[in-house]
């Protein structure tokens, strides 16, 4: 069961899709807006307002939120958690697994948001599996879309590489209950943050350990995360989606992403006819502070690009 202890209700909510979606924002409501598509069982707080600050320098509205199931979003707590191993004999005997929602559902969730906060485009940037649901919204919405960025993401393509074992493994073993053994909850999470980190940027584990407790006491939610792996699964290859998308587009991975290989991040750029492929070296599955800067000013070079050719 969820532990709502530290739910906090400081941030503004809107309702859509049936649902109740937490967001904020950076920089005047009049600018140009980029909405932040966030991951697999992370909150919205993992764009940190340092990466979002350096967003609105250059002169954008930055609109980030939690998806359904993870933060201060609605959580269904109602729906099954999804047995993941069957959801897997399902797909691949090429059949419809009965599953809460599928990405479709949360790229839906996205638009309902911008419909609540009444912006009709917007330059779309997602992360991880956020990086799926933002390739969604282009091919799905594309006169809401001004420009897509995926960043360390992949299209679901059952041939692209696994994740290492060790990360893997680490990823789906259930950590210790941070309210019940904080110490090995952290250190659970900080050996999984290490393995993912990348080999280019030192890792700061008191950075990575205040993000881990930021967001847990906002909210912790095993269930919703085994939910959010089953829509992934759900979802499966849309490689021939992408090729609808015609918004400039770019596509950032990590030359050390051990999560999601860097060729699902090739692959995704070659399936997009717009596409931008930047692999920056060194770079795991994190976006780490060192990088801010050359994320942003390339995520606000692919939105500009969009100007340029009047989408």
């Amino acid at each position: 069961m969820r532990d709502t202890r530290t739910e906090r209700h400081d941030m503004p909510k809107l309702r859509a899709n049936q649902i109740a979606i937490e967001f904020d924002s950076f920089g005047p409501e009049d600018a140009e807006p980029i909405l932040l598509i966030s991951g697999l069982g992370t909150q919205m707080i993992r764009w940190s307002a340092p990466f979002c600050t350096a967003l609105v320098s250059h002169g954008y509205r930055v609109i980030r939120f939690d998806n359904r199931d993870a933060g201060l979003s609605t959580h269904l707590d109602a729906a099954p958690i999804p047995d993941l191993a069957s959801v897997a004999r399902v797909l691949a005997r090429g059949g419809t697994p009965n599953v809460p929602y599928t990405l479709f559902d949360m790229a839906n969730d996205a638009i309902g948001l911008l419909d609540g906060l009444s912006i009709e485009r917007a330059h779309i940037v997602g992360r991880s599996m956020g990086g799926m649901i933002a390739q969604l919204v282009a091919c799905e919405y594309p006169h809401r879309t001004r420009s897509l960025t995926s960043i360390m993401s992949g299209s679901g393509n059952p041939a692209s590489p696994p994740p290492a074992p060790q990360v893997m493994a680490l990823l789906t073993r259930q950590p210790p209950h941070p309210h019940e053994d904080e110490a090995g909850f952290l250190a659970h999470r900080m050996a999984f943050a290490r393995l993912i980190s990348g080999r280019g940027f030192p890792f700061n584990e008191a950075v990575q350990r205040s993000q881990t407790l930021a967001e847990v006491r906002r909210d912790y939610d095993p269930a919703g995360f085994s939910r959010q792996i089953a829509a992934i699964a759900a979802t499966g290859d849309i490689r021939k989606r992408l090729a609808k998308i015609s918004v400039p587009t770019l596509v950032v991975h990590g030359s050390d992403d051990p999560l999601i290989s860097p060729d699902a991040g090739k692959d995704t750029a070659a399936d997009i006819r717009v596409s931008e492929l930047l692999v920056l070296h060194g770079m795991g599955h994190e976006i780490p502070p060192p990088l801010y800067d050359t994320i942003a000013a390339a995520i606000v070079g692919n939105a500009r690009r969009a100007g340029r050719t009047g989408k």
